[in-house]
């Protein structure tokens, strides 16, 4: 079957991230989101808004945050793809995204971004802010994400 895309309200996409994602928690924000579903239901959502890292907030460039799906083939792929068109049908100049090392990175790549290496990692006086932890659920990662850009 087909799978189509569609927007999504932030409600019922924080919803799949937190059925389906296997390492963060739903984000607390968004500039848009989408969906992807065929005749048999919801396969995946994306989320993207500003950049997490203040020093990448220009106004021009927007950030994956969260990609979640059920394992269906090719669902990923199509995702980061619809992200990135409507990122420049709305006049992004970049657009990026996170993975962990263990993340192979085929959608990605399918989807016409490329890693541009190790990426930062959070700074660790961010996370000493009362009520702020890192983002990957029960894990420490204090760097060791890779950057996807297109």
């Amino acid at each position: 079957m087909t799978l189509r895309v569609f927007p999504m309200r932030l409600k019922e996409a924080n919803a799949c991230v937190l059925r389906w994602h296997r390492h963060h928690k739903p984000v607390p924000g968004q500039a848009f989101a989408v969906g992807v579903r065929d005749d048999d239901g919801l396969h995946g959502v994306a989320i993207a808004g500003r950049p997490v890292s203040r020093m990448l907030d220009d106004g021009m460039t927007l950030e994956i945050t969260r990609v979640a799906t059920d394992g269906t083939r090719n669902a990923c792929s199509k995702l980061y793809g619809a992200v990135r068109k409507a990122a420049r049908a709305m006049g992004y100049d970049v657009i990026l995204t996170y993975t962990l090392p263990e993340e192979g990175g085929a959608s990605l790549r399918a989807a016409g971004f490329r890693c541009e290496g190790e990426a930062g990692g959070p700074s660790k006086a961010w996370h000493s802010r009362p009520g702020r932890s890192a983002a990957p659920i029960g894990e420490d990662l204090m760097g060791g994400k890779w950057r996807w850009v297109a």
